[in-house]
């Protein structure tokens, strides 16, 4: 079945080469509509093959000549009019545009004037100094290629956990309908709900691995089979290889166990367990006290524990650790002495304080947004649309006065809602660490949200200093988005988190948790030191549309990488409370 991130990634790439054709306005309805359908709740392509096309084409953002291009990849395979576009710019565009600075646009140019296809290409042009006698380019761009080739080329090789783990979810629902599976689950990176993935690994259960298998290779998604055996396949499903790997049911717990990972918390662990006269692997947990020599047999021992995952923890005398935190930052001293957080669930969040309206950049009216915030169940909800100022182009930005314009259609519609609407804005932190909003603006809002857009090439010592200017201002409430980094495109700004932790707890400022999938940003580690430090954070999707709502359940699991608990998260807490903290 062709599943709707697959479906997704069709519509993107038509973007992709539109914007590169220079065609206006069509590329943003193609990624509205791409976004709309990637978080839509059901497989689109089921509803297609239903002869549903009418549920299609009132997807927000949809409508009939992309519902058209969709039924069209569903029953054949793929899009004609997308093949003619590939024809006319045969380019590797995803690797290209990961390059940062290199947008569609620019390969367009690029291929055009030098007929770079690949990043081999790109590289080898730029080395000839041939990037910078193209109109529009400059010596300066031409080196700024340069120095991010190595960059873009490690990136390539992970795929955005927002673009994976979707994927996961289908493969899941899809394994879960086979008669011989017992049980499954995913395991790697993506159940540790890291920021990018390698490939998406899954875990089944099954008495009859061989028929587990075959059932499996027989999934319409599957695009290509990269090898098979008894109890492991590997297929490539669009651009993303999914690895299977079948175990007897008795052994699922411990192989979950194992093959979650991380690799250095599985070590530790282990030892843990040698220690105590306990032998971990991927079959089980054996009681090796009256064993000599354990490392003749992986099985040798008393069998005690791997039918479920739990057990494998609890033959240690420790608490089952959940898999975000499995990344050996203390999580086992923690489990032995009784201090594992209580972790924040989806369900804590109460409210998201970053999004956007098209009185900037999103495509959706402040009561269409706030309407979309009731249908969550929130109890609160803001708008931080874009402020004038660096980093931000100039017809995004709002001035002083469209910033006072919009807080009157704010207070409006918040008056007509069941729940609070805040009005607060997204302002720019420039290199010295100023927000640049007038004292008037200051008072009028509820809320402040200051994020640096630009200058990301600040070294460590001078981003730090400047992203503490703005958490000690006493007009910012939230930190957004600390790096400014874009995942598997820019690196964005290097700071010591441990510092800006202690900072932001005694300013009563609280550090962005952003779950834009290519963001994520604060990240895992970072959010744990700040909590260390005594910080708090908030999470937020920085949605521009109502469908990138969901991505709050990114920010909550990064959050959780973070050790973070429903008390250290302000949009958990009450109205009352949060408001307190914001004033």
């Amino acid at each position: 079945m062709t599943t709707n991130a697959e479906l997704a990634a069709r519509l993107e790439e038509f973007a992709d080469l539109l914007e590169a054709d220079d065609v206006e306005y069509k590329p943003r309805a193609y990624r509205r509509a791409a976004e709309n359908v990637r978080a839509h709740p059901v497989p689109i392509a089921d509803r297609i093959e239903a002869g549903e096309e009418e549920a299609v084409e009132n997807i927000d953002g949809v409508g009939d000549a992309i519902a058209s291009k969709l039924v069209e990849y569903v029953e054949t395979g793929e899009i004609e009019e997308l093949e003619e576009l590939r024809t006319e710019l045969p380019v590797e565009m995803a690797d290209l545009t990961r390059v940062e600075g290199v947008g569609p646009k620019t390969v367009g140019k690029l291929y055009r004037a030098l007929e770079i296809q690949t990043v081999d290409d790109l590289e080898e042009a730029a080395e000839a100094g041939e990037i910078q006698d193209v109109k529009g380019f400059g010596a300066k761009t031409e080196q700024n290629i340069v120095e991010n080739l190595e960059f873009a080329r490690q990136v390539g090789q992970r795929q955005l956990l927002g673009e994976a783990r979707p994927l996961a979810d289908d493969v899941l629902d899809y394994l879960e309908g086979l008669e011989e599976i017992e049980r499954c689950e995913v395991a790697g990176s993506i159940r540790r709900w890291r920021a990018t993935v390698g490939d998406v690994d899954a875990l089944a259960a099954s008495a009859e691995g061989e028929r587990a298998i075959e059932g499996f290779l027989e999934w319409d998604s599957i695009d290509d089979e990269i090898e098979s055996g008894a109890s492991k396949a590997s297929v490539r499903v669009g651009e993303v290889r999914v690895d299977l790997r079948v175990v007897v049911p008795e052994e699922f717990g411990s192989a979950l166990q194992y093959f979650t990972g991380s690799k250095d918390h599985n070590v530790r662990l282990r030892n843990y367990a040698i220690d105590r006269e306990m032998k971990l692997n991927e079959y089980g947990a054996f009681d090796i006290s009256d064993v000599e020599d354990h490392e003749t047999d992986q099985r040798v021992g008393e069998r005690v524990a791997g039918v479920l995952e739990e057990e494998m923890y609890e033959a240690l005398g420790l608490p089952w650790i959940p898999p975000e935190l499995r990344e050996d930052r203390g999580e086992i001293d923690a489990a032995e002495n009784g201090e594992l957080p209580d972790l924040l669930t989806l369900e804590d969040v109460r409210g998201d304080l970053h999004t956007h309206t098209t009185w900037s950049d999103g495509n959706n009216t402040v009561a269409e947004m706030v309407a979309a915030a009731e249908e969550r169940g929130y109890e609160y909800y803001a708008v931080a649309d874009h402020a004038e100022g660096p980093g931000i182009v100039s017809e995004m930005g709002l001035s002083d006065e469209e910033i006072i314009e919009q807080l009157e259609e704010i207070r409006r519609v918040n008056e007509e809602s069941e729940i609070e609407v805040f009005a607060g804005i997204e302002a720019n932190i420039d290199a010295d660490g100023e927000i640049g909003l007038s004292a008037a603006v200051i008072d009028a809002l509820d809320v402040i949200v200051a994020s640096p857009h630009s200058a990301l090439d600040q070294d460590l010592e001078t981003a730090t200093d400047r992203l503490i200017a703005a958490i000690e201002n006493p007009a910012v409430d939230v930190l957004g988005h600390p790096s400014g980094r874009m995942l598997n495109r820019r690196e964005g700004l290097d700071f010591d988190p441990r510092e800006l932790g202690a900072v932001a707890a005694a300013a009563d400022t609280a550090l962005e948790v952003n779950g834009n999938p290519r963001r994520l940003d604060l990240w895992g580690s970072a959010v744990q030191a700040a909590l260390e430090e005594g910080a708090t954070v908030a999470i937020n999707t920085d949605a521009h549309r109502p469908a990138t709502l969901e991505y709050m359940r990114w920010g909550v699991h990064t959050a959780r990488r973070g050790w973070a608990a429903p008390e250290n998260v302000i949009n958990t807490w009450g109205l009352e409370d949060l408001r307190a903290f914001l004033h």
